[in-house]
Protein backbone atom coordinates (compact mmCIF):
# COMPACT_ATOMS: atom_id res chain seq x y z
CA UNK A 1 0.00 0.00 0.00
CA UNK A 2 3.06 2.51 1.02
CA UNK A 3 3.45 2.50 -3.09
CA UNK A 4 0.40 4.24 -3.50
CA UNK A 5 2.00 7.22 -2.96
CA UNK A 6 3.09 7.96 -6.24
CA UNK A 7 -0.46 8.61 -7.68
CA UNK A 8 -0.12 11.54 -5.58
CA UNK A 9 1.66 12.91 -8.93
CA UNK A 10 -1.42 13.55 -10.25
CA UNK A 11 -2.39 16.33 -7.93
CA UNK A 12 -0.43 17.95 -10.83
CA UNK A 13 -2.69 17.69 -13.24
CA UNK A 14 -5.83 17.65 -11.05
CA UNK A 15 -4.99 21.61 -9.61
CA UNK A 16 -5.26 22.22 -13.27
CA UNK A 17 -8.45 20.48 -14.15
CA UNK A 18 -9.87 22.08 -10.78
CA UNK A 19 -8.44 25.65 -12.60
CA UNK A 20 -10.15 24.79 -15.55
CA UNK A 21 -13.27 23.84 -14.31
CA UNK A 22 -13.75 26.60 -11.78
CA UNK A 23 -11.63 29.22 -13.07
CA UNK A 24 -11.34 32.13 -11.08
CA UNK A 25 -8.66 32.04 -8.10
CA UNK A 26 -8.11 28.48 -9.09
CA UNK A 27 -6.53 28.88 -12.24
CA UNK A 28 -3.65 29.37 -10.01
CA UNK A 29 -3.77 26.21 -8.60
CA UNK A 30 -1.27 24.47 -9.95
CA UNK A 31 1.58 26.97 -9.69
CA UNK A 32 0.75 27.48 -6.05
CA UNK A 33 0.91 23.24 -4.92
CA UNK A 34 3.69 22.57 -7.48
CA UNK A 35 6.27 26.13 -6.18
CA UNK A 36 4.69 26.73 -3.21
CA UNK A 37 3.35 23.63 -1.70
CA UNK A 38 5.37 20.77 -2.40
CA UNK A 39 8.51 22.71 -1.13
CA UNK A 40 6.63 23.69 2.34
CA UNK A 41 6.07 19.39 2.55
CA UNK A 42 9.78 18.62 1.44
CA UNK A 43 10.81 21.25 4.10
CA UNK A 44 8.47 19.84 6.81
CA UNK A 45 9.15 16.25 6.01
CA UNK A 46 12.18 14.72 7.01
CA UNK A 47 14.81 13.53 3.78
CA UNK A 48 14.33 9.64 3.58
CA UNK A 49 17.65 7.67 2.86
CA UNK A 50 16.05 4.24 2.37
CA UNK A 51 16.66 2.02 -0.78
CA UNK A 52 14.53 -0.75 -1.65
CA UNK A 53 16.14 -4.15 -0.40
CA UNK A 54 18.11 -5.86 -3.41
CA UNK A 55 16.76 -9.05 -3.16
CA UNK A 56 13.40 -7.56 -4.31
CA UNK A 57 14.45 -4.98 -6.31
CA UNK A 58 13.77 -7.44 -9.65
CA UNK A 59 10.41 -8.38 -8.49
CA UNK A 60 9.40 -4.95 -8.32
CA UNK A 61 10.50 -3.65 -11.53
CA UNK A 62 8.17 -6.03 -13.13
CA UNK A 63 5.07 -4.69 -10.92
CA UNK A 64 2.78 -3.39 -13.97
CA UNK A 65 1.01 -0.77 -11.33
CA UNK A 66 4.22 1.44 -11.60
CA UNK A 67 4.48 1.64 -15.36
CA UNK A 68 0.63 2.07 -15.75
CA UNK A 69 1.12 5.34 -13.51
CA UNK A 70 3.45 6.27 -16.55
CA UNK A 71 1.65 5.35 -19.26
CA UNK A 72 -1.64 6.89 -18.34
CA UNK A 73 0.45 10.67 -18.47
CA UNK A 74 0.42 11.06 -22.16
CA UNK A 75 -3.51 10.70 -22.20
CA UNK A 76 -4.28 12.62 -19.52
CA UNK A 77 -1.68 15.74 -20.54
CA UNK A 78 -3.61 15.46 -24.23
CA UNK A 79 -7.16 15.69 -22.64
CA UNK A 80 -6.59 18.56 -20.04
CA UNK A 81 -5.07 20.21 -23.06
CA UNK A 82 -8.34 19.53 -25.41
CA UNK A 83 -10.17 21.28 -22.60
CA UNK A 84 -7.89 24.21 -22.16
CA UNK A 85 -8.18 24.70 -25.79
CA UNK A 86 -12.01 24.74 -25.40
CA UNK A 87 -11.82 26.81 -22.46
CA UNK A 88 -9.58 29.34 -23.85
CA UNK A 89 -11.80 29.28 -27.32
CA UNK A 90 -15.13 29.30 -25.65
CA UNK A 91 -14.80 31.21 -21.84
CA UNK A 92 -14.99 34.54 -21.32
CA UNK A 93 -11.78 34.76 -19.02
CA UNK A 94 -9.56 37.61 -17.77
CA UNK A 95 -6.48 38.26 -18.56
CA UNK A 96 -5.14 36.68 -15.31
CA UNK A 97 -7.45 33.88 -15.85
CA UNK A 98 -5.38 33.18 -18.94
CA UNK A 99 -2.02 33.35 -17.68
CA UNK A 100 -3.06 31.42 -14.70
CA UNK A 101 -4.35 28.21 -17.08
CA UNK A 102 -1.41 28.99 -19.26
CA UNK A 103 0.98 28.45 -16.94
CA UNK A 104 -0.72 25.74 -15.01
CA UNK A 105 -0.89 23.81 -18.78
CA UNK A 106 2.84 24.38 -19.00
CA UNK A 107 3.62 23.11 -15.79
CA UNK A 108 1.71 20.03 -17.02
CA UNK A 109 3.02 19.45 -19.73
CA UNK A 110 7.01 19.42 -17.82
CA UNK A 111 6.00 17.24 -15.15
CA UNK A 112 3.51 14.34 -16.87
CA UNK A 113 4.78 15.10 -20.34
CA UNK A 114 8.39 15.59 -20.43
CA UNK A 115 9.48 14.17 -17.36
CA UNK A 116 7.47 11.15 -18.02
CA UNK A 117 8.81 10.73 -21.09
CA UNK A 118 12.41 10.72 -20.21
CA UNK A 119 11.87 7.78 -18.19
CA UNK A 120 9.61 5.74 -20.55
CA UNK A 121 12.61 7.29 -23.56
CA UNK A 122 15.44 4.80 -21.43
CA UNK A 123 13.09 1.75 -21.98
CA UNK A 124 13.88 -0.81 -24.99
CA UNK A 125 9.84 -1.75 -26.20
CA UNK A 126 7.93 0.34 -28.87
CA UNK A 127 4.99 0.89 -26.82
CA UNK A 128 7.38 2.74 -24.00
CA UNK A 129 9.24 4.52 -27.09
CA UNK A 130 5.78 5.47 -28.15
CA UNK A 131 4.43 7.01 -24.82
CA UNK A 132 7.65 8.70 -24.69
CA UNK A 133 7.36 10.18 -27.87
CA UNK A 134 3.85 11.16 -27.32
CA UNK A 135 4.72 13.13 -24.21
CA UNK A 136 7.49 15.37 -25.73
CA UNK A 137 4.79 16.44 -29.11
CA UNK A 138 2.96 18.96 -27.41
CA UNK A 139 5.88 21.02 -25.84
CA UNK A 140 7.89 20.59 -29.66
CA UNK A 141 10.71 19.02 -27.90
CA UNK A 142 10.94 15.45 -29.79
CA UNK A 143 14.29 15.62 -30.38
CA UNK A 144 15.29 15.44 -26.71
CA UNK A 145 14.91 11.44 -27.00
CA UNK A 146 17.42 11.55 -29.54
CA UNK A 147 20.01 13.76 -27.90
CA UNK A 148 19.27 12.80 -24.05
CA UNK A 149 19.62 9.61 -24.75
CA UNK A 150 23.15 9.78 -27.14
CA UNK A 151 24.09 12.44 -26.24
CA UNK A 152 23.64 13.67 -22.65
CA UNK A 153 24.49 10.78 -21.05
CA UNK A 154 27.59 9.65 -22.71
CA UNK A 155 28.71 13.66 -22.53
CA UNK A 156 27.60 14.73 -19.05
CA UNK A 157 29.43 16.69 -16.72
CA UNK A 158 31.65 17.59 -19.70
CA UNK A 159 32.33 20.54 -22.24
CA UNK A 160 30.53 18.41 -25.03
CA UNK A 161 26.93 18.56 -23.00
CA UNK A 162 25.20 21.54 -23.24
CA UNK A 163 22.60 20.20 -20.56
CA UNK A 164 25.54 20.43 -17.77
CA UNK A 165 25.24 23.79 -16.18
CA UNK A 166 29.03 25.41 -15.76
CA UNK A 167 29.79 26.61 -12.53
CA UNK A 168 28.59 30.39 -12.17
CA UNK A 169 26.39 29.95 -15.29
CA UNK A 170 23.21 31.73 -14.19
CA UNK A 171 20.13 30.05 -15.30
CA UNK A 172 18.88 32.37 -17.79
CA UNK A 173 22.24 31.90 -19.97
CA UNK A 174 22.05 27.88 -19.72
CA UNK A 175 18.55 28.02 -21.15
CA UNK A 176 19.85 29.86 -24.16
CA UNK A 177 22.82 27.38 -24.37
CA UNK A 178 20.90 24.38 -23.27
CA UNK A 179 18.14 24.65 -25.66
CA UNK A 180 19.99 25.67 -28.90
CA UNK A 181 22.91 22.28 -28.28
CA UNK A 182 20.66 20.30 -27.69
CA UNK A 183 18.49 20.42 -30.46
CA UNK A 184 21.87 21.17 -32.50
CA UNK A 185 23.34 17.85 -31.04
CA UNK A 186 20.26 16.15 -31.94
CA UNK A 187 20.61 16.85 -35.54
CA UNK A 188 24.12 16.00 -35.63
CA UNK A 189 24.26 12.60 -33.89
CA UNK A 190 20.81 11.55 -36.08
CA UNK A 191 22.78 12.52 -39.41
CA UNK A 192 25.41 10.26 -38.15
CA UNK A 193 23.37 7.42 -36.92
CA UNK A 194 22.11 7.25 -40.42
CA UNK A 195 25.69 8.05 -42.08
CA UNK A 196 27.29 5.31 -40.37
CA UNK A 197 24.16 3.08 -41.45
CA UNK A 198 24.42 3.88 -45.13
CA UNK A 199 20.95 5.89 -45.24
CA UNK A 200 20.29 9.27 -46.58
CA UNK A 201 19.76 11.90 -44.61
CA UNK A 202 16.58 13.16 -46.13
CA UNK A 203 14.72 10.13 -45.92
CA UNK A 204 11.64 8.80 -43.80
CA UNK A 205 15.06 6.84 -41.69
CA UNK A 206 15.52 10.08 -40.41
CA UNK A 207 14.25 10.55 -36.86
CA UNK A 208 14.65 14.78 -36.62
CA UNK A 209 12.55 14.88 -39.90
CA UNK A 210 9.73 12.90 -38.61
CA UNK A 211 9.73 14.64 -35.34
CA UNK A 212 9.20 17.89 -36.95
CA UNK A 213 6.41 16.44 -39.47
CA UNK A 214 4.90 15.09 -36.51
CA UNK A 215 5.15 18.46 -34.77
CA UNK A 216 3.91 20.26 -37.59
CA UNK A 217 0.89 18.34 -37.92
CA UNK A 218 0.23 19.01 -34.15
CA UNK A 219 0.41 22.95 -34.37
CA UNK A 220 -1.63 22.33 -37.83
CA UNK A 221 -4.38 20.42 -35.98
CA UNK A 222 -4.24 23.17 -32.95
CA UNK A 223 -4.84 25.52 -35.33
CA UNK A 224 -8.06 23.22 -37.69
CA UNK A 225 -9.73 22.41 -33.99
CA UNK A 226 -9.38 25.93 -32.11
CA UNK A 227 -8.46 28.57 -34.37
CA UNK A 228 -5.14 30.20 -35.23
CA UNK A 229 -5.89 32.27 -32.57
CA UNK A 230 -4.83 29.60 -29.72
CA UNK A 231 -1.90 28.91 -31.70
CA UNK A 232 0.03 31.17 -29.35
CA UNK A 233 -1.37 29.53 -26.21
CA UNK A 234 0.22 25.88 -27.69
CA UNK A 235 3.62 27.37 -28.30
CA UNK A 236 3.22 29.11 -24.51
CA UNK A 237 2.44 26.33 -22.80
CA UNK A 238 5.13 24.39 -24.74
CA UNK A 239 7.48 26.59 -24.02
CA UNK A 240 7.04 26.40 -20.01
CA UNK A 241 7.38 22.86 -20.24
CA UNK A 242 10.75 23.46 -21.73
CA UNK A 243 12.11 25.97 -19.62
CA UNK A 244 11.20 23.48 -16.60
CA UNK A 245 13.15 21.03 -18.03
CA UNK A 246 16.04 23.13 -18.63
CA UNK A 247 15.87 24.09 -14.85
CA UNK A 248 15.73 20.48 -13.57
CA UNK A 249 18.54 19.95 -16.37
CA UNK A 250 20.51 23.23 -14.78
CA UNK A 251 19.90 21.89 -11.16
CA UNK A 252 21.10 18.11 -11.99
CA UNK A 253 24.49 18.79 -12.56
CA UNK A 254 25.41 22.30 -11.58
CA UNK A 255 28.96 22.93 -11.80
CA UNK A 256 30.17 19.25 -11.68
CA UNK A 257 32.85 18.47 -13.97
CA UNK A 258 34.55 14.85 -14.89
CA UNK A 259 38.24 14.29 -15.21
CA UNK A 260 40.01 14.14 -18.32
CA UNK A 261 42.15 11.34 -18.25
CA UNK A 262 45.27 10.95 -19.51
CA UNK A 263 43.97 9.45 -22.27
CA UNK A 264 42.16 12.77 -23.66
CA UNK A 265 38.40 10.25 -22.35
CA UNK A 266 36.52 11.55 -19.36
CA UNK A 267 36.05 9.59 -16.12
CA UNK A 268 33.26 7.40 -16.30
CA UNK A 269 29.79 8.81 -14.88
CA UNK A 270 30.20 7.97 -11.05
CA UNK A 271 27.38 9.22 -8.43
CA UNK A 272 29.32 12.55 -7.68
CA UNK A 273 28.62 13.78 -11.19
CA UNK A 274 25.01 14.27 -10.55
CA UNK A 275 22.81 16.85 -7.86
CA UNK A 276 20.24 14.04 -5.99
CA UNK A 277 17.42 15.34 -3.79
CA UNK A 278 15.76 12.68 -1.31
CA UNK A 279 12.90 15.15 0.52
CA UNK A 280 9.76 12.90 -0.14
CA UNK A 281 7.26 15.00 -2.38
CA UNK A 282 9.90 16.07 -4.77
CA UNK A 283 10.42 12.44 -5.23
CA UNK A 284 6.96 11.45 -5.51
CA UNK A 285 6.13 14.20 -7.91
CA UNK A 286 8.93 13.70 -10.01
CA UNK A 287 8.97 9.80 -10.18
CA UNK A 288 11.92 10.07 -8.52
CA UNK A 289 14.01 12.02 -11.20
CA UNK A 290 15.10 13.51 -8.03
CA UNK A 291 17.96 10.33 -7.55
CA UNK A 292 19.52 11.01 -10.65
CA UNK A 293 23.02 9.58 -9.95
CA UNK A 294 21.53 6.52 -9.91
CA UNK A 295 19.86 6.95 -13.10
CA UNK A 296 22.99 7.99 -14.81
CA UNK A 297 24.94 4.94 -12.84
CA UNK A 298 22.38 2.61 -15.25
CA UNK A 299 19.95 4.72 -16.89
CA UNK A 300 17.59 1.26 -17.52
CA UNK A 301 16.93 1.06 -13.90
CA UNK A 302 13.21 1.69 -13.49
CA UNK A 303 12.08 4.90 -10.95
CA UNK A 304 10.62 1.83 -8.70
CA UNK A 305 13.81 0.83 -7.68
CA UNK A 306 16.24 3.95 -7.90
CA UNK A 307 19.08 4.29 -5.22
CA UNK A 308 20.14 6.70 -2.71
CA UNK A 309 23.73 6.65 -3.35
CA UNK A 310 26.33 8.14 -0.41
CA UNK A 311 28.93 9.13 -2.40
CA UNK A 312 26.16 11.54 -4.50
CA UNK A 313 26.52 15.22 -3.84
CA UNK A 314 23.34 16.09 -2.00
CA UNK A 315 20.68 19.48 -2.93
CA UNK A 316 20.06 21.33 0.90
CA UNK A 317 16.60 21.56 -0.72
CA UNK A 318 14.14 19.07 -3.04
CA UNK A 319 14.06 19.67 -6.59
CA UNK A 320 10.82 21.68 -6.78
CA UNK A 321 12.45 24.58 -4.09
CA UNK A 322 15.82 24.19 -5.86
CA UNK A 323 14.39 25.27 -9.26
CA UNK A 324 12.90 28.36 -7.53
CA UNK A 325 16.29 29.15 -5.91
CA UNK A 326 17.93 28.89 -9.38
CA UNK A 327 15.86 31.84 -10.23
CA UNK A 328 17.57 34.10 -8.34
CA UNK A 329 21.48 33.59 -9.38
CA UNK A 330 23.33 35.15 -6.78
CA UNK A 331 21.89 33.24 -4.54
CA UNK A 332 22.03 30.21 -6.37
CA UNK A 333 25.47 30.80 -6.36
CA UNK A 334 26.20 31.85 -3.04
CA UNK A 335 24.60 28.13 -1.58
CA UNK A 336 25.27 26.46 -4.39
CA UNK A 337 29.29 27.05 -4.79
CA UNK A 338 29.54 26.43 -1.24
CA UNK A 339 29.25 22.79 -2.14
CA UNK A 340 30.73 22.19 -4.83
Amino acid sequence: MKDIKYVLAYLIPLSAWIGLEYQGFWVWATLIFTFGIVPVIDAVLPASTRNVPVEVEESRSKIFFFDLLLYACAPISFYLLFVYFQTLKNADLTLSETLGLTTGMGIVLGSMGINVAHELGHRTSKVARLFAWAGLLPVLYQHFYIEHNRGHHKNVSTEKDPATARKNEDLYSFFLRSISGQYKNAWRLENSRLKNSGLKSFSRHNEMLRFTVYQTLYLTAVIILFGIQLLPHALAVALIGVLLLEAVNYIEHYGLKRKILPNGKPERVLPKHSWNSDFEMGRIMLFELTRHSDHHYKASRKYQILRHMDEAPQLPIGYPASMLLATLPPLWFKIMNKRL
